[in-house]
């Protein structure tokens, strides 16, 4: 079991890299949607490259990295099936799937700007990029607090800092379009 260690540090590396891509890939978008509404030839120029840094942060970064990261984790519940019988695994693997999903919409909306089919404002894009976010900071949560009573806790905290995040937002919108 020496080196369940190990492969619990790739996991997380993984993981942390997983989200950098995810973290970043929506201000791309955002870019790229906003560059879309610039006059020639700043739009094909600046969309080019965007297109050009977004393939390349999904495709050499986020994807290796989610893949790993699921891998590592597989291994790890195998290695320590026990993990299974507590109920803040089940809510973590539940926010897992939910982050996959994630994952693969983002992916959809990716393939889109690929295309320059632009279906979202910059505005909902914002909105999008706090989803990994609010996943990220309730799988922390649960990973360390376990217990159901700090899960409790743990998920008002995650409400309220959606609310701030959308709350952050707006301020944003607003002092941007004074």
């Amino acid at each position: 079991m020496d080196y369940y260690n190990y492969i619990k540090s790739l996991h997380l590396i993984f993981v942390i890299t997983w989200f950098a891509g995810l973290f970043y890939i929506p201000r791309i978008f955002i870019y790229h949607i906003e560059a879309f509404q610039k006059p020639s030839p700043d739009k094909e120029i600046l969309g080019a490259q965007l297109k050009l840094m977004a393939k390349r942060l999904w495709y050499i970064i986020t994807w290796p990295s989610a893949i790993l990261a699921i891998l590592f984790g597989i291994w790890l519940l195998a290695l320590a099936p026990y993990w299974f019988e507590q109920s803040w695994m089940h809510a973590k693997l539940g926010f897992v799937v939910i982050l996959i999903i994630y994952h693969i919409k983002t992916h959809l909306i990716f393939k889109e700007l690929q295309k320059d089919q632009i279906k979202y404002s910059s505005n909902f894009m914002r909105i999008w990029n706090e989803g990994a976010t609010i996943i990220l900071f309730a799988v922390v949560f649960l990973v360390l607090l376990k217990n159901t009573l700090n899960m409790a806790y743990g998920m008002l905290a995650l409400v309220g800092l959606a609310v701030l995040l959308m709350l952050g937002i707006k301020l944003y919108k607003r002092t941007r379009s004074d």
